[in-house]
C-alpha cells in the first residue's frame, strides 16, 4: 500500500516555483487566493509537505482529519505530511503562510519532534504575548526568504531553517507534550520507532517484529515510546492504523473487506474488530457519519 494514496482526495506535492526552490516558501492566504481562483482549496486534500500558518486578521474555518477548527486572530494551523485537510472558509482570513518541505527541519530539538509528530495539534490559539513574538519570527522569515528570491547570490538555505525552527519553537502550543524529561538514548529509540511505524504501520502490526527490525528489545522500545508518549507502543501503532483506516472508510467506497486488505488484515472480520475496539463504532456506522469530511 502507498500510505499517502487515497483516491477520494487531492494528493498535493511540493512544487515551489524555480526561484523558491530552497525546501521553504512564505506565502499569505492572499497569495493562496490570488493562485487558486476555481477554489481548489475548499477541496479535501493531502500534501506531501508542511502548511504553517498564522491567521492575522479575519475568520473562517478549517478542517483536518475530520475535525473543523474554527480560524480567528491569533490561530495557528500547522498541517503536517499526510494530513488529510481542506480550507472550509478561508476568505476572510490573512496572515502568513508557509510551506515547507517535510526533511527541512533536520536534526534534533523541539522544533524537529514537532515537526515529526503524526498526533500533533493542527489548530489551536496563542496568547498575545505568544502571538507577537510568533508574528515577529514570521516576518523575520518572510524577509529573509524575499531576500533569496531576489538575490539567490545571498540565499542561504541554513539560515532560513534556522529562522523556521525559531517561527515553529514561537508559536508551538504553550503546553506540549511532557518530552523534556526523556532521556537521549530513548528518544532516539522512539524517533526510529516512529519512522518504522510511519513506513510499515500497512503491513506490520505486531511490536515485536518493529523491535526486531530495529535491533533492540521489546523491552527497550515498549520504554522508550511510552516515555516518549505516554502511551504504550503497541497503542502508538493502533492508534496510526485506526488513523488510516478512517481516512480510508471516510475518502474512497473501498469495501470493508479492501480497506482490511490495504491495512495488512487477514480478513475483514478481523479488520472489524480492531476497528470497533478502537473507535467503539463499526466501520460501517463510521462511514455512514464520516464520508467525504
Amino acid at each position: 500500500m502507498e500510505n499517502g494514496h487515497l483516491p477520494g482526495v487531492r494528493q498535493v506535492r511540493y512544487l515551489p516555483p524555480p526561484s523558491a526552490g530552497f525546501g521553504v516558501e512564505v506565502l499569505g492566504f492572499d497569495r493562496l487566493r490570488a493562485m487558486d481562483p476555481g477554489h481548489g482549496r475548499g477541496a479535501l486534500q493531502r500534501p506531501d509537505f508542511h502548511v504553517l500558518a498564522l491567521v492575522r486578521s479575519g475568520a473562517g474555518r478549517h478542517t483536518a482529519d475530520f475535525v473543523d477548527h474554527a480560524l480567528r486572530e491569533r490561530s495557528v494551523v500547522w498541517v503536517r505530511p499526510g494530513v488529510v485537510h481542506r480550507w472550509t472558509d478561508a476568505e476572510g482570513v490573512d496572515g502568513p503562510l508557509i510551506l515547507f518541505e517535510q526533511d527541512f527541519l533536520a536534526g534534533t530539538g523541539i522544533a524537529v519532534e514537532a515537526a515529526q509528530d503524526p498526533f500533533a495539534p493542527t489548530t489551536w490559539r496563542l496568547d498575545e504575548a505568544r502571538w507577537e513574538l510568533g508574528l515577529r519570527a514570521a516576518d523575520h522569515l518572510g524577509h529573509e526568504h524575499a531576500m533569496s528570491v531576489a538575490r539567490p547570490a545571498l540565499a542561504s538555505p541554513p539560515v532560513l531553517a534556522h529562522l523556521l525552527a525559531a517561527l515553529v519553537l514561537r508559536t508551538l502550543p504553550p503546553e506540549p507534550a511532557p518530552r523534556a524529561g526523556t532521556a537521549a538514548g530513548d528518544r532516539t529509540v522512539f524517533r526510529r520507532y516512529r519512522a518504522a511505524v510511519e513506513e510499515q504501520f500497512a503491513h506490520r502490526h505486531r511490536v515485536a517484529d518493529y523491535a526486531r527490525g530495529l535491533g533492540y528489545s521489546p523491552r527497550t522500545l515498549a520504554r522508550a515510546v511510552r516515555a516518549a508518549t505516554g502511551i504504550g507502543a503497541k497503542q502508538f501503532l493502533d492508534q496510526r492504523l485506526l488513523l488510516e483506516a478512517r481516512r480510508l472508510l471516510a475518502y474512497t467506497d473501498l469495501p470493508v473487506a479492501r480497506c482490511a486488505e490495504r491495512l495488512g488484515f487477514e480478513d475483514a472480520a478481523n479488520f472489524t474488530t480492531f476497528f470497533q475496539r478502537q473507535s467503539g463504532s463499526p466501520p460501517s456506522r463510521w462511514r455512514a457519519g464520516h464520508g467525504d469530511r
